[in-house]
């Protein structure tokens, strides 16, 4: 029988199943992986085009501003997203090298990741919140039809400088973090979390919104009506039962005021077209209905880790005092970026991934009604299944006749729905041949995204990388998507594909947390660090192999889960 296996070299074969049109000539024979982290769920058309004009140009402004010498390329096949890198070449077709007696310090990538608080605070955070300034104060639902096209040409351009200034911070944040790895590894030993508990106990935006939330949670408690509103309605139901509560009107006022300070986020990752806990709050209420029953001191958590990082950093640095001071000042150096990175991988979700990419999620919410409303689609949601440039020629038809775009959603929610059913190949295009290069950004792309992992041979065992150290042993829920989280109860272990910002009042309630994809640098690894829970990450299969209500064991510290009952 003829080996499926993809061989080094050669191009992958494709499912029957999953007939590829390559975009460029160049694409089959690069490499191409489904990134399960980010979107582990189809893609609508809307994000397909966001995909293509705002995230792929964005991630090469990005590599180039910090000197990175790759090419991004992101394609949909399928309703799938893949990703991929190439070299940048030189002239003689050849990566280019630096003078042999270049100062490997003054580099645009080093400088980078040396500055990356104060660029991040002084610099790029600032422009984002005079983004969102700008947008936050336009009335898009008061706009004539003229005015809506050139807010959403403007939107648009706001949109991208977002997402170029994602990837402009993304980049560095990562190599911070794998850099201190590397010189921690390098200096004290192999130890896969050694160098991380130096970096936990910080603050970041997306504890401050799991803090705010359990806060409400205590307010609700002190409130009889709330509280029994929280304790008997379906999270569905809680709030029209608390505006029909006149003695639950403070407590509906302030819990909107979280929701339009941190409800400004989807399921994942794309905020454009999933629906945001402003226009649907259900998931932070089901994480209210568990917290309400619940008595934690989080600030004495929160002290207990800093103190833990404090004792640890010490004890480093008594270990480097006979070292050259030149080690000493690469150990604080890389250290004080480390830290700071940690805390903007979170902040720039919260600020750009979600907050920033809502507004332009608020242009097609309006477009969308005003379409629907002359009729040309079925209904305002149906925008998502347009690409950008429909939807702008849509809105100028409005000005004279409106087209009809009917036809066209149905085609493409039957080619969504046929794919829903085939299970889509993670590798397509040409395996390289040899092991990816050791470079200090490969190590961090494989830190963040994780690599496969070695099989087990035993089917109770599940290998994959060591995310958050500790040994738990539970009853395992397979989540897929938010809103099957309310049968998570305290004590379980979340099986999940993968996890991102609003998934974080989860860890709250799990004993543990395994997913299929990302690595050490991934969001579940380093929020599950923050709550010392264990996590086993990037295992490739546990959502296949695991069922709901099955008995497990994660280790953490070694990077494997046992099916055990």
């Amino acid at each position: 029988m003829e080996s499926t296996q993809p061989v080094p070299g050669q191009r992958i074969p494709v499912p029957a199943d999953f007939p590829i049109e390559w975009r460029k000539p160049m694409d089959p024979d690069i490499f191409w992986m489904r990134d399960v982290m980010h979107f582990p769920y189809q893609i609508l058309p809307l994000a397909a085009s966001f995909v293509e004009h705002i995230l792929e140009p964005s991630q090469n402004h990005g590599a180039t501003k910090v000197g990175m010498p790759v090419h991004f390329h992101c394609r949909i096949f399928n309703t799938q997203y893949y990703s991929a890198t190439t070299p940048v070449l030189g002239a003689d077709g050849k990566p280019p090298q630096p003078p042999a007696d270049a100062d490997p310090m003054d580099h645009p990538t080093v400088r980078a990741v040396m500055n990356i608080s104060d660029f991040w605070e002084n610099a790029l955070l600032p422009e984002t919140k005079r983004i969102l300034v700008h947008c936050e104060a336009i009335d898009l639902s008061a706009a004539t039809p003229a005015q809506l096209v050139g807010y959403f040409d403007d939107f648009m351009a706001q949109a991208i400088r977002s997402w170029q200034i994602h990837f402009e911070v993304a980049f560095t944040m990562l190599l911070a973090m794998s850099l201190f790895d590397d010189f921690y590894q390098e200096v004290f030993g192999a130890d896969a979390l050694g160098a991380y508990r130096l970096l936990q106990g910080l603050d970041n935006k997306s504890l401050e919104t799991n803090r705010k939330l359990y806060a409400l949670s205590r307010t609700a408690r002190q409130t009889p009506a709330v509280a029994a509103i929280l304790e008997t309605h379906p999270a569905e139901q809680v709030m029209a039962a608390l505006l029909a509560s006149k003695e639950s009107h403070p407590f509906l006022e302030e819990l909107n005021r979280w929701l339009q300070e941190y409800g400004q986020r989807g399921e994942m990752y794309d905020t454009l077209t999933s629906i945001s806990w402003i226009e649907d709050p259900t998931p932070a209420i089901r994480n209210l209905q568990d917290y309400i029953q619940r008595d934690e001191d989080i600030d004495a958590h929160r002290q207990a880790m800093q103190s833990e990082r404090e004792r640890l950093i010490g004890e480093a640095r008594a270990a480097l005092a006979s070292y050259p001071e030149a080690v000493r000042m690469q150990f604080e150096g890389l250290l004080r970026s480390a830290q700071a990175a940690t805390v903007i991988q979170e902040d720039h979700h919260y600020w750009l991934d979600h907050r920033a990419t809502y507004q332009l999620r608020r242009v097609f919410l309006e477009v969308g009604r005003r379409l629907a409303a002359a009729g040309s689609i079925a209904a305002p949601l149906d925008v998502v299944y347009l690409r950008f440039e429909e939807v702008r020629n849509a809105l100028l038809a409005l000005l004279q006749t409106p087209q009809t775009l009917r036809e066209l959603v149905a085609e493409r929610k039957a080619t969504l729905a046929h794919f829903a059913a085939i299970q889509p190949p993670m590798l397509l295009g040409t395996l390289p041949a040899g092991a990816p290069p050791d470079d200090p950004g490969t190590r961090a792309a494989l830190r963040f995204f994780g690599t496969p992992p070695q099989p087990s041979g035993d089917p109770n065992t599940i290998n994959g990388a060591a995310g958050s150290p500790g040994k738990v042993r539970g009853r395992a829920k397979v989540i897929r998507t938010l809103n099957e989280a309310g049968k998570l109860n305290a004590g379980d272990i979340l099986v999940t594909e993968t996890t991102a910002p609003p998934w974080t009042p989860l860890f709250a309630t799990a004993a543990a947390i395994v997913t299929d994809a990302g690595g050490i640098l991934s969001h579940c690894a380093v929020v599950a660090r923050e709550y010392a829970i264990p996590a086993v990450v990037g295992t490739y299969t546990a959502t296949h192999l695991i069922h709901d209500d099955t008995q497990i064991e994660v280790d953490g510290d070694n990077g494997i889960v046992r099916i055990i009952g």
